[in-house]
């Protein structure tokens, strides 16, 4: 599920926000394409990791945010960040 260049940097990204509008996440990440944003934002909404949130208007609104059970993937991410920090 979290496989792959960019899924990673994403969550970090969401972890410190509510919510991210798709183009604030893009500006936030230097180097990936709006293609291969939208693709993993969607395999990360299928499995039950981000919520997408569709506002009706013109141009269109979209906020991505976690689910209850991507923000529990926090402390095992802040685990992992600690433990690359820490390399000798």
């Amino acid at each position: 599920m979290l496989d792959g260049r960019w899924k990673l940097e994403i969550l970090f990204h969401l972890f410190g926000d509510d919510v991210l509008r798709f183009s604030d996440l893009e500006r936030a990440i230097p180097g990936i394409s709006q293609k291969m944003l939208i693709q993993q934002l969607r395999q990360m909404e299928a499995d039950g990791i981000v919520t997408r949130t569709v506002h009706p208007q013109v141009p269109p609104k979209v906020e991505y945010g976690l689910t209850p059970w991507g923000r529990s993937l926090c402390p095992a991410l802040d685990s992992l960040l600690s433990w690359g920090e820490a390399k000798p």
